[in-house]
């Protein structure tokens, strides 16, 4: 019923028109009982459910906290001793990030029908070592390691003008921040928006399986691994060339940087983490073994937390469907029984009839005097 535009509102003679079922005054107060009662119950209700709502959420915190700390697996590794330390995966990583790196500048100087230089090999881009200073001591067989030594990290890219229609409006899966932060699960099945080919030359693919990390806005620091091939735009980063266990271990830690992320001050008003950053983010690193077990136990106890979660969302929105029922059920007279003995609603009428006329011709009576004073 509002109009406007600018400023939508309803007329005064809109209200006043609405009609209201009226119930003997008796009956009035047992509603009115009745409400406070019931309603107080849901209230109390609600309010449980918002407590367990957000200890929840502290708890997923903690869980994910212990577990990149080496507290979660802190029993198994007591009763367990690993082949491989986490400095002996990661420097079998930085072995393979360069054999990677040869790989590609043969392959290019075969292309180019060049021999490799002699110092060819010298020229290997070094990834960046991690700062630990004020960072937390790892329990044993534990070691630091920078984003850039676990991964190759690359940025998206967004074809401009944005909406032009060689680029958008194709059959080629647009992956966006907001896709990317639409929900807390771990995977991106799908999206709603699409590029052309032309729009994928001028952004970047990236495969299945993909873990990215959004890197501007509000929402900077949400990590997802993509299930489907896609373009990304600049508003996120690809962490590649990063096998399965590592890949899901990355993403439960950077599930636990996300609010230190977006505390990073770059000095600018739209927050940003550009590539530089985001390589330097540090990982602790333990033994692929036990990075496996940490992976099985979040994916399990992260389940039950989610479980729980949707299981009071949905009571919540219970709660708010009851409310109405509640209040529905007051105004059409099924919340308590009628009384035949009770004063009927039209001598109430009546009396608040007659009180109005009086307390009008009140009003007239005095600004009629007021009117004939000198």
């Amino acid at each position: 019923m509002q109009r406007g535009v600018s400023y939508p509102a309803v007329r005064d003679a809109d209200v006043l028109s609405q009609s209201i079922p009226m119930p003997p005054a008796a009956e009035q107060t047992r509603i009115v009982a009745r409400l406070e009662e019931l309603l107080s119950d849901l209230d109390a209700g609600v309010a449980e459910l918002k407590a367990a709502q957000k200890k929840l959420a502290q708890y997923r915190q903690s869980l994910l906290k212990a577990a990149v700390e080496g507290a979660l697996t802190a029993d198994w590794r007591a009763k367990n001793t690993p082949t491989e330390t986490g400095a002996q995966l990661l420097q079998r990583i930085l072995s393979e990030r360069r054999a990677r790196w040869e790989a590609k500048q043969l392959a290019k100087f075969k292309e180019q029908g060049k021999a490799p230089p002699k110092d060819w090999q010298k020229r290997y881009p070094e990834p960046v070592q991690p700062d630990t200073s004020g960072l937390p001591e790892l329990p044993e067989g534990w070691v630091w390691a920078s984003v850039d030594q676990l991964s190759t990290v690359v940025r998206g890219a967004s074809p401009r003008p944005a909406g032009d229609p060689r680029f958008f409006g194709g059959d080629i899966p647009w992956i966006t921040v907001g896709s990317l932060t639409a929900d807390a699960s771990m995977y991106l099945n799908s999206v709603s928006q699409f590029v052309t080919k032309a729009g994928r030359d001028a952004s970047r693919h990236v495969d299945p399986g993909t873990l990215l990390l959004t890197n501007s806005g509000a929402t900077l620091g949400v990590p997802k691994i993509t299930k489907i091939g896609g373009c990304i735009n600049d508003g996120s980063v690809a962490l590649l060339d990063v096998n399965e266990v590592l890949k899901i271990y990355l993403y439960w830690y950077l599930r636990t940087q996300t609010m230190i992320l977006r505390a990073t001050n770059q000095g600018a008003a739209q927050p940003n983490l550009n590539t530089d950053i985001v390589k330097r983010i540090c990982v602790p690193v333990c033994p692929r073994i036990e990075m496996s077990r940490i992976n099985d136990s979040l994916d399990a106890q992260i389940d039950a937390i989610d479980a729980l979660r949707q299981c009071i969302a949905v009571n919540l929105k219970q709660s708010t469907a009851q409310r109405q029922n509640i209040l529905r059920a007051a105004f059409a007279g099924q919340l308590v029984p009628q009384d035949p003995n009770d004063e009927p609603a039209s001598m109430l009428l009546e009396r608040i009839r007659v009180s109005r006329s009086e307390l009008g011709a009140g009003r007239v009576r005095r600004a009629a005097r007021k009117r004939a004073r000198p």
